[in-house]
């Protein structure tokens, strides 16, 4: 029985993990491993250094994937883990469908220990890129509930504090200089005045911004929200 021709991918995110190549080489041993351990025979090893998973347009995948288009130069692609191949469904979705699909090349992934030559491997894959998927998503909506509780809590969530505030241990503070200005533009938008009109007043009366200019009505529009 012939061995399988695979081409290994491997890819770092950040262009200090492609400096140091600790990580690129860890994958390198793991394919080489996985390789001898299930008689692949291993044709190429190619690497997208400081490349990130957010896109498909990278020149190691591309040149890995179109090994595989030819047919004659490797039968599978090799990764350590699926995130170094993809991070999105949709994206890994339309890898599936037009490389590995049943009758094309194979997806083996060392982490995963899936082998997209069999039905059993195919169906492994789907299920864990939707449980991926499901988890970074969750993930989203526990960090953004955690952040909504804080600025109810009156904690600092980031970014530069509001015109009126400084931060002191993750929290807001009043400025007391700033919160004089504050009031007298919500007096004056109570009184009726325009946004620009309140910024007009603020310049006359020597009120400035922190970096000395007058406020502009967005501005205004900041500091009489609340």
């Amino acid at each position: 029985m012939s061995r399988t021709r695979t081409v290994a991918y491997l890819r770092v995110s950040t262009d200090k993990q492609a400096d140091r190549g600790v990580s690129l080489d860890a994958q390198r041993a793991k394919v080489a491993a996985y390789a001898e351990l299930y008689d692949l025979e291993l044709v190429e090893v190619v690497v997208d250094a400081g490349a990130s998973a957010k896109t498909l347009d990278r020149p190691g995948l591309a040149r890995a994937l179109g090994m595989l288009r030819k047919g004659g130069e490797a039968e599978a692609l090799l990764v350590v883990k699926l995130d170094r191949l993809t991070r999105s469904v949709r994206d890994l979705g339309e890898l599936v469908e037009r490389h590995f699909a049943p009758g094309k090349a194979a997806l083996l992934s060392v982490g995963e220990q899936i082998d997209t030559r069999s039905a059993a491997g195919r169906l492994v894959l789907n299920v864990l890129a939707s449980v991926s998927q499901w988890e970074r998503e969750a993930i989203g909506e526990r960090t953004a509930a955690a952040m909504q509780h804080k600025a109810a809590c009156g904690e600092f969530t980031g970014g530069e504090a509001p015109f009126g505030w400084r931060v002191v241990d993750d929290r807001l503070e009043p400025v007391e200089s700033e919160q004089t200005v504050v009031a007298e533009a919500r007096r004056l938008r109570t009184a009726g005045l325009s946004l620009r009109a309140v910024a007009r007043e603020l310049d006359r009366a020597g009120m400035r911004s922190r970096n000395g200019r007058p406020f502009a009505a967005v501005q205004v529009q900041r500091m009489t929200a609340a």
